[in-house]
């Protein structure tokens, strides 16, 4: 396996869409398993946006969900793999629309594989 490094993702990550909606789990991250008392973020949890203000020709087309695609790390919580600000993700509208990816603000917490 190649290196891979990134910022792990957790329930407390700040993440947006592109056009500035807030993006949160709609599913409990990782059973049990945190950093610092927030649960880890993987591949398996399905993502909600809110509050996206996207319009096209003046009708509303907000982001409404974000699909990650985790990195071959070889870093898996309970068979998922995690979530780093490096896995490949799009944000989609209510019609399946790809819409951009979203925008994670940096953490603290760096994870590297060698």
């Amino acid at each position: 396996m190649s290196g891979t490094s990134g910022i792990l993702l957790d329930a407390d990550t700040v993440i947006g869409c592109p056009h500035g909606g807030r993006v949160t789990a709609a599913t409990s991250p990782s059973g049990g398993v945190s950093i610092t008392g927030a649960a880890v973020a993987t591949a398996a949890h399905s993502y909600v946006v809110t509050g996206c203000p996207h319009t096209v020709d003046g009708v509303p087309a907000p982001c409404v969900t974000v699909r990650w695609t985790a990195d071959g790390t070889g870093i898996t919580v309970d068979g998922a793999p995690v979530l780093l600000d490096t896995s490949a993700a799009e944000c989609f509208s209510a019609a399946f629309v790809p819409q951009g990816p979203p925008v994670v603000q940096a953490a603290q917490r760096k994870v590297t594989v060698r």
